[in-house]
């Protein structure tokens, strides 16, 4: 059995990246020595392997192994993501995952007593008293075949939220987004967006959206909490910081065919005037030769309506064209389709957001009497936002604890 086992695992051909893998090239390690007789090299493969698995946090091979064939990029899941059925492809990969269950399946004792054979009796005290990892799998190759179709392969079927650094894709586990039904003000603002996401998760034609407007609105907040939308869990976030937008094109590029669709996030966008980003964003925007996939949209904040930063030295050059060259550079904000603002809360909306917040957060103060502190508050911490409104409530919370 041991030595069909080694066999079959050389041939594995669709999932290489998992038989490449050092904890699976460690088991093959291990069945190499028990196969050629090395009694030491196979306990020492042994001992490596049990503690891989727990430095991976696996009761087992089986769990180890299911988590690497949901998320790791192989042929036949890309296949299945991009709905090509190719029966060549299918076969080989039920044949990969079928090696692998009966590695899964592998009992610690079969192999303990095959070392055991190979080892002199002062070695019987060390076997008996190993670790023994748990045997078998919580999957089957069709349960894999329906994960696939359901939630693609890779990093976006494990992660929802992403960083674009340095031309690499950074996974964020546990993205920082609200809740729905703690955002309170703005609900038109934030139902233009909820309208235009839900349109590019239905697969429809959309904008690319700017949001824009005074600090602490929640336009950022509004963006990042539709992560918790319940409906929108093939959507995936993807925050760009503005030097990666030169080499966005090439991301782009790679989520063309995906199940899921996918905001590119620019949070805080502003620009100089000789700003070089600025041509790379409007390329982006308005597309070049290659278009942009159906399932990407472009989702970015400022503080700033024009996005572009002007001074009255800018105004006053000796360039012939100069008010074209001024509206040119200016007009960068009219090429997101759905420009939504966020302004200041008039005070009635603001104390209004104060008592929703406290309700919801159950600070229990005479309704007067907070709308009293709430202005006091705001006379010293300018803005009627709901940064602002947080940050009173915040103080209150403090003043009871202590």
């Amino acid at each position: 059995m041991l030595k069909h086992l080694r066999a079959a695992l050389q041939g594995i051909s669709v999932y290489k990246e998992i038989a490449a893998d050092p904890l699976m090239k460690t088991a093959a390690a291990m069945l190499d020595a028990l196969v050629s007789g090395a009694g030491e090299d196979a306990l020492a493969r042994y001992t490596d392997l049990f503690c891989g698995l727990c430095r991976e946090g696996c009761a087992g091979l089986g769990g180890w192994l299911w988590d690497r064939l949901r998320y790791q990029e192989a042929p036949y899941p890309a296949s299945l993501e991009a709905g090509c059925a190719d029966p060549v492809l299918a076969d080989a990969a039920q044949r990969d995952v079928t090696v692998f269950l009966e590695l899964a399946q592998l009992d610690c004792g079969a192999v303990l007593h095959e070392m055991a054979g190979l080892l002199p009796g002062e070695y019987t005290p060390v076997l008996e008293r190993l670790p023994r990892w748990a045997a078998g799998a919580p999957f089957t190759f069709q349960s894999l075949t329906l994960y696939y179709r359901k939630h693609g392969c890779g990093l976006f079927a494990r992660y929802r939220a992403f960083l674009w650094e340095n031309g690499t894709l950074a996974p964020v586990a546990h993205p920082d987004c609200m809740a729905p039904r703690e955002l309170r003000g703005y609900e038109r603002q934030r139902e233009e967006v909820l309208a235009n996401t839900r349109a590019l998760l239905e697969g429809k034609p959309v904008h690319n959206v700017l949001l824009y407007g005074d600090s602490g609105t929640g336009k950022s907040v509004t963006v990042k909490s539709l992560l918790a939308v319940s409906g929108f869990e093939n959507l995936r976030l993807i925050e760009v910081e503005k030097d990666g937008l030169s080499d966005l094109p090439r991301l782009i590029r790679t989520l063309g065919g995906r199940r899921q669709s996918f905001i590119l996030f620019l949070d805080d966008l502003t620009f100089e005037q000789d700003d070089r980003t600025y041509s790379a964003l409007k390329t982006i925007l308005e597309g070049g030769l290659e278009r942009r996939p159906d399932n990407v949209a472009i989702y970015a904040t400022s503080n700033r309506r024009t996005l572009v930063r002007q001074t009255f030295s800018d105004r006053a050059g000796d360039e012939v064209d100069l008010s074209e060259t001024i509206q040119e550079r200016t007009s960068l904000a009219e090429r997101f389709g759905l420009r939504i603002p966020f302004l200041t809360m008039s005070r009635a909306e603001f104390l209004s957001l104060v008592e929703q917040l406290a309700a919801l957060h159950g600070i229990t103060m005479e309704s007067q009497t907070l709308r009293t502190e709430a202005v006091r508050w705001e006379m010293h911490h300018p803005g009627r936002t709901p940064r602002t409104a947080r940050q009173f409530l915040m103080s209150l919370s403090l003043s009871f604890f202590h």
